[in-house]
């Protein structure tokens, strides 16, 4: 990891050392969201999602590190020890890292999603220790292109793997190996300049068997439609967006009753998403 870092920073000092004007950036805000919707899957209900990203901009290019929360009205979870009668309260969001780098529309990145229920907040593990201890965070690379003045609109393209962490499909002996869970999408966004209006088109898919996704094979998982209206002031901008999205593997009913033996039927019975959002940022 620290190899990575280290390359990582030579290739940011040597295209931002080209660059006469380079400045500190950041972007702060949060949003309530009426649903958690990920990649066309329902991970919950009402949440709030702070983001606190920051970096530098240069011409073409701009590095970006941050912090992303989900803190959702089910994260608060009440138990009682029936042992000694002990009761308490345990909060369980979720914490994500994210780094990307950008330049001349080519786009790289990693995310570390950690779910903050105890386990190791990295977890980098071989498959048999991962599934010997249950630790659950996971950490993704991914790379995209944004074709901008190329195309009359905002075309980008996306692809996703995860290469740690909780990952994990089986062979017929019962054996753990990693899935390498990917996910690919196309996007289309056009905005509406002189009312700050933007509505955006995803197509998102996953190439094979992932637990992460839940699909046993190549899936369309996520088919969204999202209208986006901004209000900017002189230090603030308000954001208010409704999203729809289908994930149609989720119309399988043969993968429907595998998530449910597996207690993820309330999620993965959620076919049709639809959420609505109010987001500040500064």
């Amino acid at each position: 990891m620290k190899k990575v870092l280290v390359l990582a920073a030579a290739m940011m000092a040597a295209v931002f050392s080209a660059k006469a004007e380079v400045e500190f950036a950041y972007d702060a805000g949060a949003e309530i969201v009426s649903a958690y919707i990920w990649r066309g899957q329902y991970n919950g209900g009402l949440s709030f999602q702070p983001d606190l990203e920051f970096g530098y901009d240069g011409e073409h290019t701009s590095f970006r590190a941050g912090v992303w929360a989900n803190i959702g009205a089910s994260d608060w979870t009440f138990r009682k020890d029936k042992g000694d009668g002990t009761e308490f309260t345990r909060f369980m969001p979720e914490l994500d890292i994210v780094l990307s780098f950008s330049t001349y529309g080519l786009s790289v990145g990693a995310n570390h999603y950690y779910y903050c229920d105890g386990s190791n907040f990295f977890s980098w593990q071989s498959p048999e220790t991962l599934d010997a201890n249950g630790n659950t965070s996971t950490t993704e690379v991914w790379a995209g292109y944004n074709f901008g003045e190329l195309t009359p609109a905002g075309i980008y393209l996306n692809w996703y793997t995860t290469i740690a962490g909780q990952d994990l499909v089986y062979n017929e002996n019962g054996d753990p190996k990693r899935a390498w869970s990917s996910y690919f999408e196309v996007g289309y966004d056009y905005t509406v300049e002189n009312i700050g209006l933007t509505v955006g088109a995803v197509v998102g898919m996953s190439p094979w068997e992932s637990p992460i996704y839940g699909n046993s094979k190549f899936a369309v998982t996520n088919i969204s439609l999202k209208i986006n209206k901004e209000w900017e002031f002189e230090h603030v901008t308000l954001d208010l967006f409704a999203q729809g999205s289908l994930n149609t593997d989720g119309l399988n009913k043969d993968n429907a009753v595998l998530w449910k033996e597996a207690g993820y039927d309330k999620l993965y019975n959620q076919k049709l998403n639809g959420v609505i959002g109010l987001g500040v940022w500064f």
